[in-house]
């Protein structure tokens, strides 16, 4: 041959000639990948391979030369980088010569011309050569599914490096590739074949006049319908076919006038697949289309999606159908018109109008509320839309709303109401010069009042909501539209229990509104707010009942909610402290509960004012030396104290207080932490109380030298403080803080204290940069430990102090927390601390709320559970085995705390075959129980139960399909 003779250069070697022969003649498979290796390092050329194959490649049998053809085809694969043009010249028409070969070769060709198709030094020309030579002589769709993949892979490797070749094809690429698809069947090729066409349009390749025939090609498969096999290797998803051919289909407007009749077709039909996937593929459509491709089909679309909304008993086609209605408005609202076109948005949404509008006046109400979805649908597509209808539709629902006597009804109609006014507000940012909702803001807000006032909660609810969005249209209410709607929020903030949802929208309502209108919240409630607070002053003074007791909580609760604007900040702040205050001037039966309720609406106040730098600094700056002014107040020693001095050192409110703390100081920024710390931490080692107000106490304030019991529980207060800033903020005197709060943790005094101070310590210590001071800090922890552990009246003290220190080493990964574990560990065998390590673990495992907190800045590894289950788990299980039969609940019980809080999917695959056979087991004895006590957990054990059938070990699944056998029986004739 001509072209073989062009590639022939110097003679193979004899080494070479074996491996050839050991490949054609030896059928054996390993010599290939020899040759290959051979000719990457330079032992042989490619030139000298086609040599050594002279006649195999001229044998007159086919498996021979299909066999000789195959071989330099693998050889080719792994070699093409190495070819020069010259060999990439010759070696393509030598190939391109065999397409014409017995069929027998046709594979081991189309896996040379892959190889080919990759060579970065193919000259120009040569890659439409090679597609017109297998347009011309294969016919792809007789090959087996992997020689058809090869062909589809040359045609994808020359779209991507030689687009602009097969572009100078023209519609002729577009046709050869038509003819080489059509018919395809096997879904790993058609994922290829949709990803060619899919670049063949949008990379503007020619189509010429084959459109339909393109179309046809690949609309065949639709809707897809395939089901992968079970165990299919590929990998193949029904999705994957579908996304595929749906970004085909929904690629260019020129296949509109084909499919757009199909997908009619196929939402009218039966099959709820087939409906899904036509209105999510005319969907995708819109985004691509304009009213030139629509026009025609408009009334059928619209007649397809109306009756799926209004007849189909699946959620689903009803949210596909409206999602495709939302679009196509979408599409005819931003296409450009001509002077002289029609205006088919308008003429669409006359037509949607007409269609759904009489369903809103009808009596019985039946087809409201789809026909509501399909006006709003239409609606929320654009600014024009949502005029339109909100213009025709507000008129009649305001007129239905008061023909309509009975309070279900009326909500029904407020919802719909509302939902158009929301409509409204998304497209009230663009700037328009007439806005709809102008014209009827007097009916919508008499018809809201009207709804805040009716006894129904469910329509005062439709109401209090409706309320909020009309608050939301710029520009939209009056002055005294917002003085009566303040006056309602108001009455419904104080609502009775059993309106508890009620209340609780008003106030949310409440904040919203008043970051948008803090002035009329300022003038018209605050007032009422702050007068109500001086009566409730007055009847807690008087001991008056729960009644008092519930207005008084209500009132805190609307002064924390409606805190949304600096403005407001700074007149609720010092109404709530000044409050706090005048509790603790002795005249009011203050119990822990009032104290309670002012602390957590100062948490709520210090919450909303971190979303504003400015009110954040504020709150800190005006709330915290207040609060810790009236502690200390509460600590001295004195022979007159009021009531609330002794409720403010009270557990529970004291932990009230820490959480207004530490909410008021997570946000503020590096330096205003800085210069607040450089108060607060003197205050507690000096006594320095220059910053706090009403600063005149009979004693100096020494919470660490020889204080008081009093004195030494406001350590949680430091607590809260030192462990919610920044780690970047640099605390003063931090070394003897340190030395204080260790030795305070180990003081047998006060548990609350000392418990206060291990917390405090650790938090400091899971901040601190690593180094010596770190180090040194933890050798004293570690001797305050051991020391504490010994025989003494701290014991559990310095059990405390072991596991809050290693809860702050395992946060962030330190290695002595391995080590404190396992003393943690040891202790499980302590007659008297046993039981209190055990539930330890549920500590190490769990998250705290005041110390330790990622949102108090503390380093907290985000795998550390699953970190401490693999490092310590099999020592609590190996324990467990050792330990005495009175100690080994307590292994168990530890064991238990760490898997409780371990994510599921970590456990899960940890547990033994053994174990997952015996909860099987355990399922299937279950099923002996009385029949009328297991009825109601039936369906539930049946859907777990399905899991474990796939499971890996058969005898897993065994037990699965039995026990899940006796499930399906339960409470069955004759079972």
């Amino acid at each position: 041959m001509a072209a073989a003779a062009a590639l022939e250069a110097v003679a193979p070697t004899g080494a070479l000639w074996g491996l050839v022969q050991d490949f054609v003649m030896g059928q054996q498979e390993g010599p290939a990948d020899q040759v290959a290796a051979d000719v990457k390092s330079g032992s042989y050329t490619v030139l000298q391979v086609v040599e050594a194959l002279g006649s195999s490649l001229e044998n007159p049998e086919p498996r021979t030369r299909a066999r000789g053809i195959q071989l330099l085809s693998q050889v080719l694969l792994q070699c093409h980088s190495l070819l020069l043009e010259k060999e990439v010249v010759h070696l393509i028409l030598f190939y391109e010569n065999r397409l014409k070969d017995h069929h027998l070769v046709i594979p081991s060709v189309l896996q040379g011309l892959r190889a080919l198709s990759l060579c970065v030094s193919l000259p120009p020309g040569l890659a439409v050569s090679v597609l017109k030579a297998i347009f011309q002589e294969v016919h792809v769709q007789s090959l087996p599914q992997v020689d058809r993949h090869t062909v589809y892979s040359i045609i994808t490797n020359f779209m991507r490096t030689r687009e602009e070749e097969l572009k100078g094809l023209g519609a002729d690429f577009t046709f050869g590739f038509i003819q080489v698809m059509d018919g395809e069947k096997d879904p790993r090729n058609l994922l290829v074949a949709f990803h060619i066409v899919h670049d063949l349009i949008s990379r503007d390749y020619s189509l010429g006049p084959f459109v339909e025939e393109l179309f046809e090609v690949t609309s065949c498969y639709f809707p897809i319908d395939f089901t992968p096999p079970p165990n299919d290797p590929h990998g193949i998803q029904r999705e994957d076919l579908i996304l595929s051919l749906r970004a085909v289909l929904a690629s260019t407007p020129r296949f509109a006038e084909f499919l757009l009749p199909l997908l009619i077709e196929k939402v009218d039909s039966e099959i709820l697949s087939a409906k899904l996937d036509s209105l999510q593929t005319l969907n995708a459509c819109c985004s691509v289309y304009g009213q030139k491709e629509l026009k025609d089909f408009l009334p059928s679309l619209w007649a397809s999606v109306r009756r799926e909304v209004f007849q189909t008993a699946s959620e689903r086609v009803e949210a596909e159908g409206l999602a495709a209605l939302h679009s196509l408005t979408a599409c005819l609202s931003r296409s450009v018109l001509r002077a002289d076109a029609e205006d088919l948005l308008d003429s669409f949404l006359s037509n949607i109008l007409q269609d759904c509008r009489h369903h809103l006046c009808e009596p019985d109400m039946k087809l409201v509320w789809p026909s509501a979805k399909l006006l709003q649908a239409a609606a929320g597509a654009s600014a024009r839309a949502c005029d339109h209808i909100t213009s025709n539709v507000l008129p009649l629902l305001l007129e239905q709303f008061h023909k309509h006597s009975q309070s279900n009804q009326r909500r029904t109609i407020l919802e719909m109401i509302l939902g158009f006014l929301k409509l409204q507000q998304k497209w009230s940012c663009e700037d328009k010069d007439e806005r709809p909702l102008s014209g009827f803001k007097d009916q919508l807000c008499s018809l809201v009042f009207m709804a805040l006032t009716d006894p129904n909660t469910q329509l005062q609810l439709v109401g209090i909501r409706t309320l909020t969005v009309l608050g939301a249209q710029p520009g939209l209410l009056s002055s005294g539209d917002l003085e009566l709607a303040v006056g309602h929020l108001y009455r419904l903030s104080f609502l009775e229990e059993e309106s508890q949802s009620c209340r609780v929208a008003a106030l949310e309502a409440s904040g919203t509104l008043a970051t948008l209108y803090p002035l009329a919240f300022s003038s018209h409630l605050v007032p009422k707010l702050a007068e109500e607070l001086c009566l409730g002053e007055s009847d807690l003074a008087r001991g008056d009942g729960p009644t008092k007791h519930s207005q008084h909580l209500c009132c805190l609760q609307a002064l924390s909610a409606v805190s949304t604007h600096p403005s407001l900040v700074k007149e609720t702040l010092p109404l709530l402290l000044q409050h706090l205050c005048q509790m603790n001037k002795g005249n009011m039966a203050a119990g822990p509960n009032e104290v309670i309720a002012v602390c957590q609406s100062l948490q709520q106040v210090a919450e909303k004012c971190q979303l504003d730098p400015e009110s954040c600094w504020y709150f800190h700056q005006t709330a915290i030396p207040c609060l810790l002014a009236l502690a200390v107040q509460a600590s001295m020693p004195g022979k007159e104290h009021s009531v609330l001095r002794k409720v403010l050192l009270e557990d529970e409110v004291l932990a009230a207080m820490v959480s207004v703390i530490g909410t008021a100081t997570t946000h503020l920024s590096p330096d205003l932490a800085a210069q607040s710390v450089t108060r607060i931490v003197p205050l507690f080692l000096d006594g320095n109380i220059s910053f706090l107000p009403e600063n005149s106490f009979p004693c100096r304030f020494q919470p660490f030298q020889d204080g008081s019991s009093g004195q030494r529980r406001l350590v949680a207060l430091l607590m809260a403080f030192v462990c919610s800033l920044p780690r970047n903020v640099e605390i003063p005197q931090l070394n003897q803080l340190m030395r204080e709060l260790l030795e305070l943790s180990c003081c047998d005094s006060c548990p609350f204290s000392s418990t206060a101070a291990a917390k405090c310590f650790a938090g400091l210590l899971n901040k601190h940069p690593a180094g010596q001071q770190l180090d040194e800090f933890l050798q004293l922890a570690v001797d305050k430990v051991e020391a504490g552990l010994g025989s003494g009246p701290c014991r559990t003290q310095a059990f405390t102090l072991l596991l809050w220190v290693t809860k702050a080493l395992l946060l962030r990964y330190h290695p002595l927390s391995s080590c404190l574990t396992d003393r943690l560990m040891g202790l499980l065998s302590d007659p008297e601390l046993g039981p209190a390590a055990a539930d330890g673990f549920s500590l190490l495992m769990s998250d705290c709320t005041d110390v330790l907190t990622r949102a108090g800045h503390a380093e907290v590894r985000i795998m550390f559970r699953q970190r401490f289950f693999t490092d310590n788990v099999p020592a609590l299980v190996q324990g467990f085995h050792a330990a005495p039969q009175d100690v080994k609940p307590n292994y168990l019980k530890g064991l238990s705390h760490v898997l409780n809080r371990l994510p599921k999917p970590v456990l899960l695959p940890e547990l033994p075959t053994a174990v997952r056979i015996a909860a099987l087991q355990c399922m299937h004895a279950l099923t002996r129980l009385p029949t009328p006590v297991l009825l109601p957990y039936k369906p539930q054990v049946i859907r777990a139960l399905a899991k474990p059938l796939d499971d890996k070990k058969r005898l897993v699944r065994k037990e699965a399909v039995s026990a899940r056998g006796e499930w399906f029986l339960l409470g069955s004739p004759g079972s």
